[in-house]
């Protein structure tokens, strides 16, 4: 999407649809007092009244509710609202008159995310699309906008990549399978700042990896682990890895039908990580990343894992597999070693790794782990900025515990069905290598969110949480990582 900032004036705007937010209490611009329909405007909030002045052609009257109230989150519902009328109506150009706030940068990026994530539409396997909105918006300006740090750039970069993340979320399991993660992270690379790495199962095999390569033995498909390096010259030096298996069947621990389906996105913290490393690179961040992601598919066959076996990680730790559907833990395993011995000095993962904290956040928050208060307050917090919230869950050394085998180092799932993210989050954490690590279990959010601007399907989550944070360490003098 085209985005610019203007100070012009709203009634002289030439967009399509000039959009102006309303709170309660408050008079509509003067130049708009006469136009048929205004004095039954309503601005309660997500209250829509489409005018016609003459010109502009067309102004939408978006209810903010109480200012008091409005904050970046109400803007991006609002305009999640607004694109969808301008699509509606067939504008492909919108015109935001940012209100007045004392977070004026924070508004204008978040009208510009929700108008982003609002127009998404997958569609690629339709030949007609009777649900999607008639136009597509391609150009936003913001009037009026403070904004001297380029957040709604920032914001703009962050959500198209978010929104490519959810495309790679969509596809289906015979089209983005490994090798298609591994080439859309070539196409990454022709960035110059951007080296690829990837590990098939030869190198998996020399080094080690004994998680990835013990899930990826019961499929076709060949597991590989994808590193993206991007270098920006700053000071810090951080550590993205997200989980990427492209299905998911459970392999001999099989899962019920009802919920195969969905396991297509069983890699939405890889897609997360890889679409918010192009960010990074596109916007230019002056820090250090490496981005893995350990990909393959969980298959059952003839040469499967079963439960039952042991298997050796890289970091020389045996675990005794007592259940196949609890793979992402294992693969994790290695990638998470394998980016602290790339000097990595904070990371942090991003997986759909348990269905139980989804019984205990919902699709609101993410379940946070971390081992470092103050990164878990880092991570916190670059999701609130945007929108992507993660609420911290502990990390204690009974859940610790409860990982130890039988017959080996660690068992990679319990016994029991007690604290199931916090026993998966406790096992991660063996194979950090004494890294600022947090882990962010993406398993409610990955998809059917439920917001205005983002609803049924993908998501993209932790997308722009990722850049966010990398925005923040950016910001920082050497030093301070």
């Amino acid at each position: 999407m085209r985005l610019e900032l203007s100070d012009g004036d709203p009634a002289t705007s030439p967009a399509d649809l000039v959009c102006i937010g309303a709170c309660d209490g408050e008079e509509l611009p003067a130049w708009l007092a006469g136009a048929p329909g205004a004095a039954d405007a309503r601005t309660g909030f997500k209250e829509l009244a489409m005018l016609r002045p003459g010109v502009p052609a067309r102004v939408l009257v978006v209810g903010l509710g109480r200012r008091g109230d409005l904050d970046p989150e109400r803007a991006r519902v609002a305009a999640a609202l607004a694109a969808r009328e301008a699509g509606r109506v067939g504008a492909a150009s919108i015109a935001w008159a940012v209100p007045d706030h004392e977070r004026q940068a924070s508004i204008g990026a978040a009208l510009t995310t929700g108008t982003i994530l609002a127009g998404y539409r997958f569609d690629r396997f339709k030949r007609d699309d009777e649900d999607g909105p008639e136009a597509r918006v391609g150009a936003l300006t913001l009037l009026g906008a403070v904004d001297p740090e380029g957040r709604a750039e920032t914001a703009r970069v962050a959500a198209e990549a978010a929104n490519r993340a959810r495309d790679l979320q969509n596809l289906p399991a015979n089209v983005a399978d490994p090798a298609y993660l591994a080439a859309r992270a070539g196409e990454i690379a022709e960035h110059g700042a951007v080296e690829l790495e990837v590990l098939g199962p030869p190198e998996l095999e020399r080094e080690g990896m004994g998680g990835l390569l013990a899930v990826g033995a019961g499929s076709a498909k060949d597991p590989a682990l994808i590193v993206l390096r991007y270098r920006g010259g700053g000071a810090s030096r951080l550590g993205f890895v997200g989980k990427a298996v492209t299905f998911d069947t459970g392999g001999i621990s099989l899962k019920p039908p009802a919920s195969m389906p969905e396991m297509k996105m069983d890699m939405s913290g890889g897609a997360a990580v890889l679409e918010a490393t192009a960010a990074v690179a596109e916007l230019g961040l002056a820090v250090d990343l490496v981005s893995v992601l350990p990909t393959v598919e969980n298959m059952p066959d003839g040469a499967a894992i079963r439960p039952g076996d042991v298997i050796t990680q890289l970091n020389g730790l045996t675990v005794e597999v007592n259940n196949t559907d609890a793979e992402g833990r294992l693969i994790l395993a290695d990638a998470l070693t394998w980016t602290a011995r790339q000097g990595a000095e904070r990371i942090v993962d991003v997986a759909t790794l348990t269905g139980a904290v989804v019984v205990a956040l919902g699709s609101t928050y993410a379940g946070l782990v971390a081992n470092d208060d103050g990164w878990a307050g880092e991570v916190a917090a670059a999701g609130e900025a945007v929108g992507e919230l993660a609420w911290r869950l502990p990390l204690h050394r009974e859940y610790t515990e409860m990982t130890k085998g039988k017959i080996a180092d660690l068992a990679n799932a319990g016994s029991k069905r007690k604290a199931g993210p916090l026993f998966a989050a406790a096992f991660l954490e063996q194979f950090t290598e004494g890294a600022t690590w947090a882990h962010l279990d993406i398993a409610g959010t990955a998809w059917d969110v439920g917001r205005e601007y983002v609803g049924k399907g993908a998501s993209g989550f932790g997308t722009r949480l990722l850049v966010e944070l990398a925005r923040r360490h950016a910001a920082r003098p050497a030093g301070r990582a």
